[in-house]
């Protein structure tokens, strides 16, 4: 395999990864929306239209990870957070 090869695979592997992310993102930002609206709050789709699923602070990439086997997650989703700064934005 050339240098140019591997370089255009690693790449490859990057987009999936990249993919994958902004995905995850998009499903728990409809879920966060989904959720507020059911508590009442007015969540305009012409504003969900300018949030972006491409953050990825959140997310760790650099393979260390704490699993904690105790923790429950429902439907197989983490609880979504609700800080106080979440909800004077929404």
């Amino acid at each position: 395999m050339s240098a140019d090869d591997s370089q255009a695979f690693r790449a490859s592997g990057l987009n999936l990864v990249v993919s994958a992310i902004v995905y995850w993102n998009t499903v728990y930002l409809s879920r966060a929306a989904a959720h507020l609206r059911q508590q009442g709050r007015n969540i305009p789709n012409e504003l969900l239209k300018h949030v972006s699923p491409l953050s990825w602070e959140h997310r760790n990439l650099t393979g260390i990870y704490s699993w904690d086997a105790e923790q429950q997650m429902t439907d197989g989703f983490r609880p979504l957070r609700r800080t106080g700064r979440m909800l004077r934005a929404a």
